[in-house]
């Protein structure tokens, strides 16, 4: 799992698999989309983090039956990152 701040997007994304291109893509929630391998979710783009992360990621965990402790602590590594970067 590997999570990155773009800050020109304002949005994480959250790479769940390195299984090649994405195939489809599934909007969860207002602010997180989830790119889908066939039924499988590879990443997830988490648009807006600075309204808050918590509700988005756990529609997200509840739909595909991630850890949302694990997607939790993946985007605030992410925005840890950015706040680090704009020192």
């Amino acid at each position: 799992m590997r999570a990155d701040f773009d800050s020109k997007a304002n949005a994480i994304s959250i790479a769940l698999a390195l299984e090649g291109p994405a195939e489809g893509a599934n909007e969860v929630h207002s602010r997180a989309i989830v790119a889908l391998r066939g039924s499988h979710p590879i990443e997830l783009q988490l648009l807006y983090p600075d309204l808050g992360v918590d509700e988005p990621l756990r529609a997200v965990a509840e739909r595909y039956d991630l850890d949302g402790e694990v997607l939790s602590a993946a985007a605030q590594a992410a925005l840890a990152v950015r706040i680090a970067r704009s020192r």
